[in-house]
């Protein structure tokens, strides 16, 4: 049955779960071009600490979205849904499927679902909002959050200072919550788009990949942290250092594992806390992708350690018409 939309393809799953192997592994039996979906990977010089495919990999299996940006510079997730609209639109013209791989699933739902009309970043707020955590602790932030925006400080993480931030800059600048912005933009959507099919002018087969066992992937989260450290993360995030624009205060140095390096090198942490401590917040990621995806419609599991995960797939978008 001939799709009434152009197929896409999104390949989620936690970090370490194996999303990137077999999204090379679809791209060599499906006419598929390959975007990353995730907010760390965007920025250039910053390649062990974010398990960033290797050169060799990346020249043989391009990634769009990937080494786009200086670490110096912000990204947001309107900017990656006008990036990825851009790609996928580029590769459906030329007879190829999108396929988006990756982790950051606030930049799946923004692409799927669209954007409330959100005020733009304030960096004057924004670095109130930092001295104050750097004052009284993200927890206090937290706890202001859930006064005035009780329904975002529900599934924003006090450890996650990032979306923390935003959510009260939103409601600094504009005197209005996340949660009534987006209020707002899903009654325009639903009068715009009564059959509630979302904003995405594609037809999306969405996989998760996983091990069932979350020890597991503890164990995985662990031995690649390891691995990264191996691998010399300490020197990478050194020469991010040494650069003069570039503070812990950035998104890109408050990236997982990234952090935890900088205070160390900082002399806040020795180098068993800052690796327990990045495994710990590497876990605490994961934790989040796993909310975000219990609650994503029409999610096709694989098991990150089943040995026929391509046929599967390659079975479920037949299913799913994807393939025509």
């Amino acid at each position: 049955m001939a799709l009434s939309k152009p197929p896409a393809i999104f390949l989620m799953g936690p970090t370490a779960a194996g999303k990137t192997d077999l999204a090379i592994e679809l791209t060599k039996v499906l006419p598929c071009e390959l975007i990353s979906v995730d907010s760390a990977l965007i920025y250039r010089g910053m390649d062990i600490g974010t398990a960033k495919p290797s050169k060799d990999i990346l020249a043989a299996h391009p990634h769009r979205l990937i080494d786009i940006l200086d670490p110096a510079e912000s990204y947001s997730a309107a900017d990656f849904r006008r990036d990825a609209l851009d790609a996928m639109a580029d590769i459906t013209a030329r007879g190829k499927i999108p396929l988006l791989v990756g982790g950051t699933m606030l930049y799946y739902k923004a692409l799927l679902e669209g954007l409330a009309d959100m005020p733009a970043a304030d960096p004057q707020v924004r670095a109130d909002l930092e001295a104050q955590a750097q004052r009284q602790g993200w927890q206090a932030l937290h706890d202001e959050l859930a006064a005035v925006d009780p329904v975002s400080a529900a599934r924003i993480h006090p450890n996650d200072p990032q979306r923390l931030i935003r959510a009260l800059e939103v409601y600094r600048v504009s005197g209005s919550t996340m949660t009534s912005h987006r209020l707002r933009q899903a009654e325009q959507s639903n009068s715009t788009d009564p059959s509630g099919q979302g904003q995405l002018p594609y037809t999306v087969a969405s996989l998760a990949i996983a091990p069932q066992d979350r020890q597991v992937l503890h164990e995985r989260i662990a031995a690649r942290f390891t691995q990264m450290l191996e691998q010399g993360f300490i020197d990478e995030v050194r020469l991010l250092r040494a650069r003069s624009d570039l503070h812990a205060g950035l998104p890109s140095i408050r990236a997982v594992g990234y952090r935890q390096v900088w205070d160390h090198l900082d002399g806040k942490l020795t180098s068993v806390e800052m690796q327990e401590r990045g495994i710990i917040a590497t876990r605490q990621l994961a934790k989040r992708q796993f909310t975000w995806l219990r609650s994503w419609a029409d999610l096709h599991w694989l098991d990150s350690l089943a040995c026929d995960n391509l046929s599967r797939t390659l079975k479920y978008l037949g299913s799913a018409s994807i393939l025509g």
